[in-house]
């Protein structure tokens, strides 16, 4: 069976309507409020860490049981999201984790961070599958790296704000209350999804011009993929070990950026903020910069497979500084180079997204994320014990931004030898 262009309910005749893009801001929207929740307790562990008695190793382990819950629940909504659609997968994700954020001002002790950050994981796990499955449902090929680039960039702004927002709500009212004034603002979202969020033949706000350019890939088969089939698909590896060694990176700087920033330049509450901002609002470049260039090398008539790839080529030299980031003893320095970094990676990130909508058909999307995404978390659990252990025992990051600094050549190697050509996976 193939899914026909059915105009609808489409508003008829004009110029092109960028419904699309509405879709593409609410996404945006939800990666702000998903990254403002999972970046909060890093933001406070220098401060929580000493009230609450934790180690490095028991921050570790937080980060950790987050990472299995996030693993799992990823490969599961993945699934979930193909079986009932976007809408109904995203809203079920964001209500569970958002609640889950909320819980956290009232855990009390190390079993009880452990039990609301698994939660958190759980409801966490929802949020790409849907925001890739909603893309792909929203955008043509050409189009889709940009659109993901753009709402993951709502990752940046949400790591720009939580250390902004957190340290003043902490010295006003405590930490306890930053979870919760976060959490019940966020909820406001899901109200407005539920009422914005349809396909596109079913939008009354999209008129036929735009339906058509929506639909201007080759027509796609809606017949429903087995799990096991997509499982078993080299292109599904290619997507997924890209995860699990690049993911881990990203939860590293999530997690211990305000530690590393506030050990090395013994920084607090009131300083260490501006400093997060700044990197982030630098990755934000990189987000929409990397979707943008391979669109635009795509409209100038280059392969898919050249886009894609030379693209993520140029993000993992841009990494390079991760070897010499724990020789720059100059606090802005050192923040212009994590920046960079950090940009090169939502760049890569952006690209990596797009590959399981450019290889599968839409019905097969969700779950080749959730499996990148377990993957992705397994790597991130990896990573979260390994950092544990070496600052509590060789007490510095120089080790780790080493690895972090290999990590994308190997994973670009991985999609290449995987799927040389990006070719279409058959089903």
């Amino acid at each position: 069976m193939t899914t026909s262009i059915d105009t609808g309910p489409a508003v008829a005749g004009g110029e092109m309507t960028r419904r699309r893009w509405v879709i593409c801001a609410l996404l945006f929207t939800a990666v702000v409020i998903n990254y403002v929740d999972r970046q909060m307790l890093g933001v406070l562990k220098p401060f929580m860490s000493k009230e609450m008695g934790w180690s490095e190793t028991d921050y570790a382990d937080i980060v950790f049981y987050f990472q299995a819950a996030y693993a799992a629940s990823y490969l599961l909504f993945g699934a979930f999201v193909d079986r009932v659609g976007a809408k109904i997968g995203y809203a079920t994700a964001f209500i569970i984790w958002q609640l889950a954020h909320i819980a956290h001002a009232g855990a009390t002790s190390l079993n009880q961070f452990f039990l609301v950050r698994m939660a958190l994981g759980v409801g966490e796990g929802g949020n790409f599958p849907g925001g890739v499955k909603a893309v792909t449902e929203w955008f043509p090929k050409k189009e889709r790296a940009l659109a993901t680039g753009i709402f993951n960039a709502g990752s940046n702004i949400g790591a720009v704000i939580t250390p902004l927002l957190a340290p003043m709500i902490m010295l006003a009212f405590g930490w306890r209350a930053a979870f919760i004034v976060t959490g019940v603002i966020g909820l406001l979202w899901i109200i407005a999804w539920l009422i914005m969020y349809r396909s596109p033949e079913k939008e009354a706000k999209v008129n036929a011009a735009e339906l058509a350019h929506i639909r201007s890939d080759p027509e796609d088969s809606d017949q429903k993929v087995s799990w096991l089939k997509v499982a078993g698909k080299r292109e599904t590896w290619a997507y997924a070990l890209g995860k699990f060694l690049i993911d881990p990176v990203w939860w590293m700087l999530l997690f211990w950026l305000p530690d590393y920033f506030k050990k090395t330049f013994e920084l607090d509450v009131t300083t260490f903020g501006l400093v997060l901002a700044a990197v982030y609002l630098i990755s934000d470049v990189g987000s929409v910069g990397g979707g943008w260039m391979s669109s635009q090398l795509m409209k100038a008539g280059r392969s898919l497979n050249f886009s894609r790839k030379i693209t993520m080529l140029l993000c993992a030299f841009a990494t390079l500084p991760y070897f010499f980031i724990n020789q720059i003893h100059d606090l802005w320095t050192a923040t212009a180079v994590v920046g960079l970094v950090a940009a090169a990676h939502q760049a890569f990130s952006a690209n990596l997204y797009t590959l399981p909508g450019d290889v599968f058909p839409r019905s097969a999307v969700g779950s080749v994320i959730g499996i990148g995404g377990m993957l992705g978390g397994i790597g991130g659990m990896v990573m979260a014990k390994s950092v544990g252990q070496v600052l509590e025992h060789a007490g510095g990051y120089g080790p780790i931004f080493a690895v972090c600094g290999c990590l994308y050549f190997a994973a670009l190697l991985a999609v290449h030898v995987l799927s040389p050509r990006l070719a279409p996976a058959r089903i």
